[in-house]
């Protein structure tokens, strides 16, 4: 007994000696990188999930904050892999003792001793479950990852990496692919499958082995149960809901707008924009329902925006994201340059108020005209005479604007889309008068910011997608009283048949041989735009901005908001006058040619106006002559039908239906002529 003290001092040495050992061998642990790659996702505003990828190894691998993850799932996790596990150091001897006196008694493993820890360091490795090697290299790097690691960050990283089924890691991973949501709420049953699955992750697949998934998850509400974590009526409960009979796809919204900002910041990890999720899924059914009945080719592209910050709110590409079908769905059509029709046609007369030219009461003439070879045609063939200025941008009309296009000059509308932050394409590179129909190339995306310009009091807005990002200094394009005389002539246009006068400011168009059909609109608070045709430029016969695209228009607005915010006052300095109280100048427009132009009191056929449609005779038309010397001569297609009238009103016969020339000539010689058809 006189060596005791000296074999107990011995022994604490060894111990000792021991535990310095093993300390230096946990303290010199490699730990693997803790940085493993995650999937790429897009979110939108509120940090809702739009789109996520798969990483390199076709993994769906979504990093889990804790605070995002079911605390009930949590527990249900602790108490049956590991109810030691907040307060062991990596390594339960408990659990330990308990697997290896039941291998004993029972011939064969009956239960493991690897603590949540143990399992993280598996996951990191990839190492193996059976062999003591990996065991005894879990045990080290457990007790290294509990010494670097917070136990909530150990957690985080088994939330992250623990297989659940095919190519699912981590448990957001699951509960997206299985049950459809996120991870924060959970039911119970929802729980213990997912407590269940990483054990035997593609032994038990729900969707594939139905009894083994429910038996395992039963096996785990049992175990909550007695740990006093889930009452017997709830487990009950949760044992009466079937397993998931299937995998869901994960969501693919806004894939056009996903695949673009990924493209644009391919470092990133997570990418948040400004889109809405609730509208923009709104809005992709409504793309798909305004398709029903058209032919299988045409597509269709939508944009919102909030035109005071420039946050794009919800951006459609085409209705349906897909490389095999002949709407060519993976074609995002809201980049894609097309001519825009007659929707630049506001810009236009925005300009023309700015430079004095005309006032939305000023009196303009529609009537044939030509620029050397190149004579426009209003979209119907038909010519409406002298008519107000409002009335002309109302009716979409194209000589109008094409004779203000004249007199500000091409270049000059080119420069004004440039500072609205748009990039038009000419073809050919030079711009001609026919930009005011449509000539030039601009994207739906570009056509919503250029008419963002206008509630915005004639400051250019850029569009943006990405969330957080500052705003671009802004320049004036026009002035806040042209902006506003635009808004208040577009907010006057009468809406699509079914649609209610809302008064929404838009404006509609239809490019050259039905190609592309728009409708652009605007209220207080937004902006946005519509697009119709096909992806490859071919012609879509019968198809019009005003048909088409102008009442899904207003039905996206009703989506957006229930009710739409009231566009501004005029501004303070704004004339709003008749045309008669108009200064002089303004009255009437006259362009640079006016000298050669005839004068007011020359003599002039009224009606009909050259370039109309008379309808329903064909045997005499009513012919009214304003100024001119009486008597008058009348000649209808060259023939004499009047001769010597002293009536400013008279009855011309004619010969039937078809283009007829009517030519008066009064007493001085002074004539006039028109060209009209009659129906």
């Amino acid at each position: 007994m006189r060596f005791a003290p000296f074999v107990l001092v011995a022994a604490l040495l060894l111990a000792a000696a021991v535990r310095d050992s093993v300390d230096q061998w946990v303290a010199d642990t490699k730990l693997p990188s803790l940085l493993t790659d995650t999937s790429v996702q897009v979110v939108d505003r509120d940090g809702k999930l739009l789109r996520a990828y798969t990483v390199d190894d076709g993994l769906w691998r979504m990093g889990s904050q804790l605070d995002a993850v079911d605390p009930g799932y949590i527990d249900m996790l602790v108490a049956y892999e590991d109810r030691r596990f907040w307060s062991h150091t990596g390594v339960d001897p408990w659990a330990v003792m308990r697997a290896v006196s039941q291998a004993i008694l029972n011939g064969e493993v009956v239960s493991g001793g690897s603590t949540l820890t143990m399992q993280v360091a598996r996951l990191l490795e990839d190492s193996g479950t059976g062999a003591w090697e990996g065991k005894l290299r879990q045990v080290r790097l457990a007790l290294a990852l509990e010494r670097k690691l917070s136990k909530e960050k150990i957690l985080e990283l088994y939330l992250s990496h623990a297989p659940f089924g095919g190519n699912l890691e981590g448990v957001r991973a699951a509960t997206l692919a299985w049950f459809g949501k996120e991870p924060l709420r959970l039911t119970p049953a929802q729980s213990a499958l997912l407590v269940a699955l990483p054990q035997s992750p593609n032994g038990r697949r729900p969707d594939r082995h139905s009894s083994e998934a429910t038996e395992a998850r039963e096996r785990v509400l049992q175990r909550a149960v007695v740990a006093g974590g889930l009452s017997e009526g709830a487990a009950s409960a949760a044992l009466m809901t079937p397993v998931p009979n299937r995998r869901r796809k994960f969501p693919t919204i806004a894939p056009h707008m996903a695949d673009r900002v990924v493209a644009e910041r391919p470092e990133a990890g997570v990418h948040q924009v400004t889109l809405s999720r609730e509208l923009q899924l709104s809005l992709e059914g409504l793309a798909a329902k305004a398709l029903r009945g058209l032919e299988d080719r045409v597509s269709i592209a939508i944009v919102v925006a909030d035109h005071h910050s420039g946050e794009i709110l919800a951006s459609v590409g085409s209705a349906g994201f897909s490389s095999g079908d002949h709407r060519q769905g993976f074609v995002d059509m809201t980049l894609a340059k097309r001519s825009p029709g007659s929707t630049l046609k506001p810009l236009v007369y925005g300009l023309s108020f700015d430079q004095g030219l005309v006032h939305p009461e000023t009196l303009i003439s529609d009537t044939p005209v030509r620029f050397g070879t190149y004579a426009p045609q209003n979209f119907d063939g038909r010519f409406r005479g002298e008519l107000r200025v409002r009335e002309a941008l109302a009716q979409s009309l194209n000589l109008p604007v094409v004779l203000l296009t004249d007199e500000i000059g091409p270049a000059n509308l080119m420069a004004a889309m440039r500072k609205a932050g748009t990039a038009p394409e000419v073809p050919g590179g030079v711009a001609g008068l026919a930009v005011a129909l449509g000539g030039v190339g601009l994207s739906l995306e570009e056509l919503v910011q250029l008419y963002a310009v206008i509630p915005q009091g004639g400051l250019a807005q850029n569009l943006r997608w990405q969330f957080g990002e500052k705003s671009d200094p802004r320049q004036r394009v026009i002035s806040r009283t042209a902006a506003w005389h635009l808004g208040d002539i577009l907010s006057g246009i009468a809406p699509p048949n079914g649609a209610s006068r809302n008064g929404m400011a838009y404006k509609t168009g239809t490019s050259y041989g039905h190609r592309d059909t728009w409708a652009i609109g605007f209220d207080g608070q937004h902006v946005a735009g519509v697009w119709i045709g096909r992806p490859d430029g071919t012609p879509v016969p019968g198809a019009f901005g005003a048909e088409v695209a102008a009442p899904v228009l207003f039905e996206v607005f009703q989506r957006v908001a229930p009710e739409l915010t009231p566009l501004g006052p005029p501004p303070p300095e704004t004339l709003i006058v008749s045309t008669g109280q108009l200064p002089e100048p303004l009255r009437k427009f006259r362009g640079r040619n006016a000298l050669f132009e005839k004068p007011d009191d020359a003599l002039a056929v009224a009606f009909p106006p050259d370039g109309a449609t008379l309808e329903g005779g064909n045997s005499e038309v009513i012919l009214k002559v304003k100024n001119g010397a009486l008597p008058f001569t009348v000649l209808a297609n060259g023939a004499p039908v009047v001769r010597q009238s002293r009536m400013r009103e008279m009855v011309v016969p004619m010969t039937g239906k078809g283009s007829a020339t009517v030519t008066v000539i009064d007493a001085k010689g002074a004539s006039d002529r028109v060209t009209f058809w009659v129906d």
